[in-house]
């Protein structure tokens, strides 16, 4: 009788019948490290991203995450070049993104917001307003759920993900917890913009809600990509500048996207000598083809002393 049930245990496990799942407190726990880090990286919410993946995976048990590593749904587009899987979504057959591991997913989920440009507005919000960035992802068209935004606010709330936003950590879990283990819970977590700095061994500062650092003699674009873990081409973006461009010593370097318009009462700047609009939109973490655009400039015009620039 014992061989019989053996034999049967066997048989369902092969079929598929014995599949264990994943919980949602034990995806978090998996992943929470991973979206704090992205959102030290890109300025997308720790809860967002950790909401989308349990909403788009439903909870990394989906079978795009179990045999693609895909967590974000993100489908392949003309752009991509990895490999691929194919299920029905909107449209049967559809061509998914597959990954090395879910890793790999979480990074280019960050990468596939800050690099498409429907998403830019995104980055006008805090990282601490996730009804907005939820609405925000809703609005440009993430997924064609009408409740998209809801469930991932309701994900955010029910589970406390805003906690992570702030560097906060309270451990939730499906069983209950002893004094001790709720006293360990108080402690901050995952990269805060303090023991970023440290890691990296460097002063992460902020202005305009983007990160930036301040370089040092021997600093190149090359080198700091390395040292950020970043693609190669992150940082001349971030930073408005051509492949190849060099640095100098006290130069400001984004390690965020630049925001589309300066903080709120930083309406107008005055132009001084040595300035470029260059200059002007590292100083004030402003795009360059957003602040030409506001003020009717081209790429090479030059800018007078006295001029006035718009900045929002």
């Amino acid at each position: 009788m014992r061989i019989f049930s053996l034999l049967l245990f066997i048989v369902f496990a092969s079929s598929g019948f014995v599949n264990a799942q994943i919980s949602r407190q034990e995806y978090i726990n998996t992943y929470k490290k991973i979206a704090i880090k992205e959102m030290n990286r890109t300025g997308i919410p720790a809860s967002i991203t950790l909401a989308q993946g349990i909403l788009e995976s439903a909870n990394g048990n989906s079978r795009l995450a179990k045999k693609a590593n895909n967590h974000f749904g993100i489908k392949c587009h003309s752009s991509w070049k990895g490999k691929t899987i194919y299920k029905d979504d909107d449209k049967k057959h559809e061509c998914f993104r597959k990954y090395k591991s879910a890793y790999d997913s979480y990074i280019d989920h960050s990468n596939f917001l800050t690099r498409g440009h429907r998403y830019s507005f995104l980055f006008e919000y805090k990282t601490t307003d996730y009804k907005k960035w939820a609405k925000g992802l809703k609005k440009a068209g993430y997924a064609t759920s009408k409740t998209y935004a809801s469930r991932l606010i309701q994900i955010i709330e029910d589970y406390k993900l805003y906690e992570y936003d702030s560097g906060k950590q309270t451990v939730h879990s499906d069983k209950k917890k002893n004094s001790k283990t709720k006293k360990k819970s108080k402690k901050r977590i995952g990269h805060t913009k303090e023991d970023y700095a440290i890691q990296l061994g460097r002063v992460v500062k902020e202005t305009n809600r983007v990160k930036f650092i301040i370089a040092k003699t021997g600093d190149t674009y090359p080198k700091l990509t390395d040292e950020f873990q970043m693609l190669r081409f992150e940082l001349y973006k971030y930073n408005d500048v051509e492949k190849g461009a060099k640095i100098r010593k006290g130069q400001i370097v984004y390690i965020q996207p630049k925001r589309n318009k300066a903080e709120s009462g930083q309406n107008t700047y005055i132009v001084k000598k040595g300035d470029s609009l260059w200059s002007i939109s590292q100083k004030y973490a402003i795009k360059l083809n957003k602040l030409l655009k506001r003020n009717h400039l081209g790429a090479n015009d030059k800018i007078k002393p006295g001029k006035k620039i718009i900045l929002r």
